[in-house]
C-alpha cells in the first residue's frame, strides 16, 4: 500500500490545543474511524492521515488535522504533525497519548509504519494486528499491540454462553473484566454467603443497580433484583459461574 501526499502537500499542520490529549491516528478503516469518533467524543485533539479522501473528508469531522497521504516515509508524517506527539501534550502542556496504526489488511505497511513511528521516538506506539504472527512482530519493534477482530470475538461468545454477561473484556490470559447480571439464585443472599470469591475466585469491583453505582460493595450486602455485577478474574472462574448459573 503505497503513500503519496495529495492535496495536502501545502498544507501545515495546525499545533494541537495547550493543554489537551493528543492522539496520532494512522489508517482509517473501522478500527481508525471507530476510535477517532471516541477519541473525539472524549475532547482529545487527534492528527489523522489516511491514502483515502473520502475517509479523510470524514475525519476533518472530528479534527483539523486531517491528511491525504500516500507516503508514509518518516518526513511525511512529520510533515503531518505526528511530531507532536514524541513528548508530553506536544511540548504544551498536554497529557501524552501517543500514536496509533490502524492499518490491517497490509502487514508490510503496518510494520514499517509502526517501525517509523518507534524511531521516531514516540514513547508510546500502539498497533492494530490482524494475527498472532503478525503482532509478535509489532511486539518486537516496541509497539503495545491490540487484536481487535479476535477481542470482539472473545466477547461475543462469553455473552452466547450465557444471557447473564452483558460484555466481556480480556486484559490478560489471566486477567478479565465482566459485566454480569446477577444470577436469580443470589437475590436475596449477601456476598458472603454467595462467596464469588471462594467459589470462582472472582473478585466484585461494583454493584450496579438503577443507574446507582457502588463501588465499596460490604460484605453483607444483600443482592437485589436488577443487580449488575462488575466482577474480574480468570477465564475459568467465569466459565464456573456460568455453569453454576445454568443449574
Amino acid at each position: 500500500m503505497a503513500y503519496k501526499q495529495k492535496s495536502d502537500k501545502t498544507r501545515a499542520a495546525r499545533k494541537p490545543k495547550a493543554g489537551k490529549t493528543i492522539y496520532g491516528i494512522i489508517g482509517m478503516g473501522r478500527f481508525g474511524l471507530a476510535l477517532a469518533q471516541e477519541l473525539h467524543a472524549a475532547d482529545a485533539d487527534l492528527i489523522i492521515v489516511d491514502k483515502d479522501e473520502e475517509k479523510i473528508n470524514l475525519a476533518r469531522e472530528l479534527t483539523e488535522n486531517a491528511f491525504i497521504v500516500r507516503n508514509l516515509e518518516k518526513k511525511t508524517l512529520l510533515d503531518a504533525g505526528m511530531g507532536n506527539c514524541d513528548v508530553a501534550g506536544g511540548g504544551l502542556g498536554g497529557e501524552f497519548a501517543g500514536a496509533v496504526v490502524g492499518i490491517g489488511e497490509h502487514i508490510d505497511t503496518s510494520i514499517l509504519t509502526t517501525l517509523t513511528l518507534v524511531s521516531m521516538g514516540i514513547p508510546k506506539v500502539i498497533a492494530k494486528a490482524t494475527s498472532t504472527e503478525h503482532g509478535l512482530i509489532l511486539e518486537k519493534l516496541g509497539a503495545e499491540v491490540v487484536y481487535p477482530e479476535r477481542d470482539m470475538a472473545i466477547r461475543l461468545a462469553h455473552r452466547l454462553e450465557t444471557s447473564q454477561a452483558l460484555d466481556f473484556v480480556q486484559l490478560s490470559e489471566k486477567i478479565n473484566i465482566s459485566k454480569f447480571a446477577l444470577p436469580a439464585q443470589a437475590v436475596g443472599q449477601t456476598v458472603v454467603e454467595v462467596n464469588l470469591r471462594n467459589r470462582f475466585g472472582l473478585n466484585i469491583i461494583a454493584i450496579e443497580n438503577g443507574g446507582v453505582v457502588e463501588e465499596a460493595v460490604r460484605p453483607d450486602y444483600i443482592f437485589r433484583t436488577g443487580d449488575i455485577l462488575y466482577l474480574s478474574g480468570s477465564k475459568e472462574g467465569f466459565n464456573k459461574l456460568a455453569a453454576w448459573v445454568r443449574g
